[in-house]
């Protein structure tokens, strides 16, 4: 390859690699940042809203792509399990509330999706890609305990195994 090829092949895998570094702040035992976001059904939700329950809060990129519909249908199926647990999932994108109802209604999802437009809740959850002006969620997700800290910590999930991991681990969280 010609060195003027190579110099900017190498710059863009260095913006992608530091575009989606890995959580830098959150650890298990943080206390959780709390939000106050608007689902699809323009309800609006806050996590101290939750206490006593345990959350499972995912993050995911965009609305009605194929790894985003394939997380979210791998909850829905699992929904029945995570509510037997004591426990409410909810996704988080920065897609907009018309665009999460649309989403929902289409792939018939019994949670909510959260809708964090400016991305305030992504940031501090360290959950925010920013590459080059364009913003979206990183693939996240966190068990919040029932005291509203950390639990567990997920970066960069399988969309298509992750909500068995989930439940798997909040059984043993759970005991």
């Amino acid at each position: 390859m010609r060195l003027s090829v190579i110099k900017p092949l190498f710059f863009l895998v260095f913006l992608l690699i530091t575009s989606s570094s890995v959580l830098a702040n959150l650890e298990v035992g943080d206390k959780a940042p709390n939000f106050i976001l608007n689902d699809q059904n323009n309800e609006s939700h806050q996590l101290s809203d939750y206490e006593g329950r345990w959350v499972i809060l995912y993050f995911y990129p965009k609305d009605d792509t194929p790894g985003c519909t394939t997380q979210a249908c791998d909850f829905r199926d699992a929904v029945k399990r995570i509510i037997a647990s004591r426990s409410v999932v909810f996704g988080l994108s920065l897609d907009s509330v018309e665009s999460h109802k649309r989403f929902s209604d289409k792939n018939n999802l019994p949670f909510s999706l959260l809708s964090d437009e400016e991305g305030v809740a992504a940031k501090s959850y360290d959950s925010l890609n920013n590459f080059m002006g364009y913003k979206s969620a990183k693939r996240n997700t966190f068990i919040i305990d029932p005291e509203g800290f950390l639990s567990k910590i997920y970066l960069s999930v399988d969309p298509k195994t992750h909500s068995q991991m989930v439940l798997n681990d909040l059984s043993l969280l759970q005991k």
